[in-house]
């Protein structure tokens, strides 16, 4: 079976839901603490939004993506033949997304020592489009939802790559310290004279929320609930045509899809060709 962020989206709207705890609750049977939002995002591509049968929710989801992450390794879940979706929840449009060890992605490869085996081998792949999709969730309540893709929002790796680097081979420079690559940073073995001591150097990596870095496309008004979604127009276009067409044919207040320039990540100072969906429940 087939699903993208057109059909997500179509979904979200067809049934917005405020109170993503009690919903999670409802759905799944249980109450999950930290992952509600997660599977609000997952039946809005399944289709599985009415299912409250746990099992056949979870068959379903196997139906249409390929692997479903941990906490540990980006991405929690990647669509079959499609996208790769990383999921964060926030609770404040003023916070930024804190990503831990993992650099923002443009794209996600194969090759990516962040992601897992089962990750690695879910399909026959080298690169996939990735998806942020970040959820403002206050006490329960989902208050706004940005999906964007990495192209739009984060840099090639190389340059991520280069600052870590940098930092490792400073770290080597230091004298009567051992050094040993590892998945973070690194680690400096025998500090002390007995040979004893460790350190992990671990990187903290964070970006600003999508709506400080997209405020050129949206006004000020603080609507109850809102979805934002930024996709380059040639992946739009990507899209099957009557997902196309379904999209666009809705029809409610405050609701749109606008051809938008935004810039690009790797220099700002030029200017790509996006679309920007947006919806706004005063």
């Amino acid at each position: 079976m087939d699903t993208n962020i057109l059909i997500a989206i179509a979904n979200f709207m067809e049934q917005p839901i405020s109170k993503v705890k009690e919903y999670s609750k409802a759905k799944t049977g249980i109450n999950i603490v930290g992952e509600p939002l997660e599977y609000y995002i997952k039946d809005l591509f399944c289709n599985t939004l009415a299912i409250t049968d746990r099992n056949e929710k979870d068959r379903r989801y196997s139906d249409y993506f390929s692997y479903l992450g941990n906490q540990n390794n980006p991405p929690d879940f990647v669509i079959r033949n499609g996208d790769a979706v990383e999921v964060k929840k926030i609770e404040s449009l003023s916070g930024d997304l804190e990503l831990n060890s993992s650099y923002p992605r443009n794209k996600l490869n194969s090759d990516d020592p962040m992601i897992s085996k089962g990750c690695r081998k879910c399909e026959e792949w080298s690169q996939k489009d990735l998806i942020y999709i970040i959820g403002t969730v206050n006490k329960g309540s989902l208050k706004s939802i940005w999906l964007v893709y990495g192209d739009c929002y984060a840099a090639d790796r190389a340059i991520y790559r280069r600052i870590a680097n940098t930092i490792r081979q400073g770290i080597t420079e230091i004298q009567g310290v051992q050094f040993t690559e590892t998945k973070e940073l690194g680690r400096v073995n025998k500090v002390d004279p007995m040979g004893i001591t460790y350190l992990r150097v671990r990187g903290m990596w964070g970006i600003a929320h999508p709506a400080k870095v997209f405020q050129y496309l949206c006004d000020d008004a603080k609507p109850e609930l809102s979805l934002n979604a930024i996709m380059l127009k040639d992946k739009y276009l990507s899209f099957p045509q009557s997902d196309r067409a379904r999209l666009e044919s809705i029809e409610k207040e405050g609701y749109s899809i606008k051809d938008v320039e935004i810039k690009y990540p790797d220099n700002p100072a030029k200017w790509l060709e996006a679309k920007h969906i947006s919806y706004k429940v005063k």
